[in-house]
């Protein structure tokens, strides 16, 4: 189902994910949509900060294996100030289109950018960002594709220059706002009620400048939309840090058992079994009559995606190999 089709249901709460394996994990716990976060993508991959080191084709790479990984399930992705001016906001749209992802936000900082939860931001004039969310609507080939516009100008302007912002932005065809580091429940309503009818997008973000709000209030005041960009990937860095610990401390990892995905799960979440049947039928059987049919056009654990033989929605002619299914 795409993102806009489970935006006419409910409010659509997305988990951050920054790999292929957290994103087929996310969704093997029911998760009807994800975001693929900038800052995870580049502290997981890199151990860079975010502060816009990472390029457009890392960023569309990336979000290519996980969409692949879980095809039919939405992904929206950061792209940061969109790597560029106009035309590098086209592309990065077109690339983006390319990799498999149902929509992406664009940010008014000044390149490089900060952290949206940190002092220090600069932002660009709000007509500079106006044309680069023009250029992305000329630039998707999917109706479906979901254009967010976040704007930084609270923690630098103000919240009035905020919601000028983003009324600014929806004329000029974003799909969705998203008020980066409001700072109260108070503030998060002010904001919606100054733009009725628009999609608006929350970031639940740990130990930043936003309080503690739960989906179901962030809905009462008017969010449709909740990312959780980082709360899985910091729950997993605090447990890594406790198991290299104990290695370290008692050189067994034997209290540790308890805590672990088995490796049963995990073979189950990837989807192995599948992988191992489709070398053993092409190892020893004749050729099918079915064209098409491979190891990855059925369901193992969470992951599956488009046959081999046939190119994926939105690749490029000559490209080989599978892209992830847009939702």
């Amino acid at each position: 189902m795409s993102l806009r089709a489970l935006l006419t249901k409910s409010q659509v709460v997305l988990p951050g994910v920054f790999n292929a394996i957290t994103a087929q994990q996310a969704v093997a716990c029911g998760h009807p949509a994800l975001y693929l976060s900038g800052a995870g993508l580049t502290n997981a991959l890199t151990g860079y900060p975010d502060i816009a080191l990472l390029t457009l084709t890392e960023f569309a790479q990336q979000a290519r294996y996980v969409c692949r990984a879980v095809p039919g399930t939405p992904v929206i992705a950061d792209a940061d100030t969109g790597f560029g001016d106009v035309l590098n906001v086209a592309r990065t749209v077109e690339e983006y289109e390319h990799a498999g992802l149902a929509g992406l936000h664009l940010e008014d900082q000044l390149s490089p950018k900060r952290c949206g939860h940190l002092d220090g931001k600069s932002l660009i004039e709000p007509e500079a960002m106006a044309a680069k969310i023009r250029a992305a609507v000329r630039a998707r080939t999917n109706p479906d594709f979901f254009l967010i516009a976040r704007t930084d100008a609270r923690g630098v302007t103000g919240l009035d220059d905020a919601i000028a912002r983003a009324k600014c932005y929806v004329d000029s065809g974003a799909d969705a706002i998203f008020p980066e580091g409001l700072q109260s429940r108070e503030e998060f309503e002010a904001f919606a009620s100054a733009l009725p009818g628009t999609y608006l997008l929350a970031n639940m973000t740990e130990f930043g400048k936003t309080p503690m709000i739960s989906a179901e209030e962030f809905a009462l005041l008017g969010y449709r939309l909740v990312i959780f960009p980082m709360t899985a990937f910091r729950a997993m860095l605090y447990t890594a840090r406790e198991v290299y610990t104990t290695l370290h401390k008692t050189g067994t990892q034997q209290s540790l058992l308890g805590q672990m995905q088995t490796r049963a799960e995990l073979y189950e979440l990837i989807g192995y079994k599948k992988y191992t049947e489709f070398d053993n039928e092409v190892s020893t059987s004749p050729p099918s009559p079915s064209p098409g049919r491979s190891y990855l056009t059925e369901k193992g654990g969470t992951s599956s995606t488009t046959p081999l033989s046939s190119p994926a929605k939105n690749e490029r002619p000559g490209e080989g190999g599978a892209g992830g299914g847009r939702g």
